[in-house]
């Protein structure tokens, strides 16, 4: 088996985790999170969710992946024999998210195409849901799109051409084009519409605190949960993607970078969405808050609507919109896909090569079901249970079980202070002894009695009003289906077994 691939230059790292985190939830979902939860006074809870939550996990995950030098599940595996499984839980989330994931960036790439005619026309929303995606019933295939199914082909090969390059030459050398060029077309974006009329209502309606919301617990719960979900914690990723640094890095420096350099991006998203979205309400005449719109919604109906009324250079601006999302969503989702390739090449004992087309094209294929007339009612189930009831409950799992049950802090703490410039004290223990279990576990007790609610506010008392026997099948068993196959895939034999049987000791000295 060859040797463990390295990043070639610490920028490569950042700019690669950076952009794991940087997505397309930074630029939909952030803005009317914190709209919703008190404006600019959300910046207070969230600023304490970064520093209590997101990046001490970024901390912990990029040391672990560090010392053990593994994929997430040799990394679990090498900390602990019998905690393997939720190495691959966190990749089989990962590997669902993908399916979907690129989907979304093959319609950003169809809208890019369509901004130079403004073909959605003046009805935005019939438009993507009828003209464009064709949206059948929930739980119906009723065949390809082919505008959908074509860019969704290319993303494919782009992505796992990259990968199959290699860290270094694949990875690294694609996030040194694609970040640098993100927030190059975001700049402009945003340098355009704080020129717009409305432009200031928009901003002000944004940073405008309200500081009552502070006394709302659901406030905060969401400040975590935007962090939470903003930086690629929790599946795999990170783990991963630190599992190519060097001997010798500065694990806390990173981590802060990172972290700091997402949530910097998350801001500029803000100022360039809301300073749109002033426009559009000075241009509609009613008031910022009856045309604030997040997710897909945001993306594909309103965007495309702000650009129809812009005065001028409405084609560039709707082309430069969508091709940062096809930026951002790219660099996501190359390291999504590099979770499942380390973990079968780290298992099976296969090239890197071998990894990216088996696991990779698996990947590709089970997509295709998204590229179909019914396939946005799968991807908004698939998408809705695996965030809530997967990314969530795996970092939940992850905490408790390294803080509580194995109470690995102490070993990691001490291994990132080694190689470190900023060094871990009480508050990087506390953050992730304490606070962060609690809130997680809120978390999960809220998503089960909202959904618990849901049985008796909806008709059928499912998500979105979905049939039983769709959202059984499209939702539950997908989030259900990636913990059973994950310890499925733990009770599989190690191919590469003097990897797997490596001692702690001896990777404590390699790391050193």
């Amino acid at each position: 088996m060859e040797t463990r691939s390295q990043w070639g230059t610490r920028a490569g790292f950042i700019l690669a985790a950076a952009g794991s985190a940087i997505g397309l939830g930074n630029i939909w979902r952030f803005p009317a999170t914190a709209f919703e939860n008190g404006g600019g006074a959300f910046m207070v809870p969230y600023l304490i969710a970064l520093l209590t939550a997101g990046i001490p996990i970024l901390i912990m995950e990029f040391t672990m992946g560090h010392r053990y030098r593994g994929s997430a599940p040799l990394t679990y595996k090498r900390m602990n024999k019998k905690s393997e499984w939720i190495g691959w839980w966190g990749v089989l989330v990962a590997f669902v998210i993908s399916t979907y994931y690129s989907v979304i960036i093959a319609w950003a790439i169809m809208y890019s195409i369509f901004s130079f005619n403004l073909n959605w026309g003046s009805d935005t929303e019939g438009f993507l849901f009828g003209s464009y995606l064709e949206t059948a019933a929930p739980g119906e295939f009723g065949g390809f799109v082919p505008s959908v199914l074509i860019p969704l082909i290319i993303v494919w090969l782009l992505v796992l051409g990259i990968l199959y390059r290699g860290v270094k030459k694949g990875i690294e050398m694609a996030n040194r084009i694609f970040i640098p060029l993100l927030v190059l077309v975001f700049l402009v974006i945003v340098i355009r519409a704080i020129t717009l009329p409305g432009a200031v209502g928009g901003l002000n309606a944004f940073f405008t605190p309200d500081f009552s919301a502070l006394a709302d617990g659901q406030v905060w719960v969401a400040a975590y949960g935007q962090i939470f979900f903003s930086l690629s914690i929790a599946f795999a990723i990170m783990i991963t993607y630190s599992s190519y640094l060097p001997k010798k890095s500065d694990i806390t420096n990173n981590a802060f970078i990172v972290g700091f350099g997402n949530s910097s991006f998350e801001l500029l998203c803000g100022i360039g969405v809301f300073s749109v979205l002033g426009f559009m309400a000075v241009q509609q005449g009613v008031g910022v808050n009856e045309v604030v719109a997040g997710g897909v919604g945001l993306a594909f109906v309103v965007f495309p609507q702000i650009i129809n009324e812009l005065p001028a250079l409405n084609e560039l601006f709707g082309f430069l919109f969508f091709i940062s999302l096809v930026l951002a969503g790219l660099s996501s989702l190359i390291s999504i896909i590099e979770t499942y390739v380390a973990g079968l090449s780290d298992k099976f004992n296969i090239s890197r090569q071998k990894a990216v087309i088996f696991g990779g094209g698996f990947a590709a294929l089970v997509s295709l079901v998204f590229a179909t007339r019914g396939g946005l009612n799968f991807l908004d189930a698939a998408d809705y249970f695996i965030n809530q009831f997967g990314v969530a409950f795996v970092g939940l799992v992850e905490v408790v079980l390294i803080a509580w049950v194995l109470r690995k802090l102490g070993e990691l703490k001490e291994h990132a202070n080694e190689i470190s410039d900023i060094r871990l004290g009480g508050w990087w223990t506390f953050s992730l002894g304490v606070i962060t279990p609690i809130v997680l576990g809120y978390t999960m007790y809220d998503l089960f009695r909202t959904n618990l609610m849901r049985l008796f506010e909806t008709e059928t008392g499912n998500y979105a009003n979905y049939p039983d026997a769709f959202i059984l099948y499209g939702g539950w068993f997908v989030a259900g289906g990636a913990l059973v196959v994950g310890i499925m895939m733990a009770l599989f034999k190690w191919r590469n077994a003097g990897a797997a049987n490596e001692s702690e000791t001896q990777k404590t000295g390699e790391a050193k």
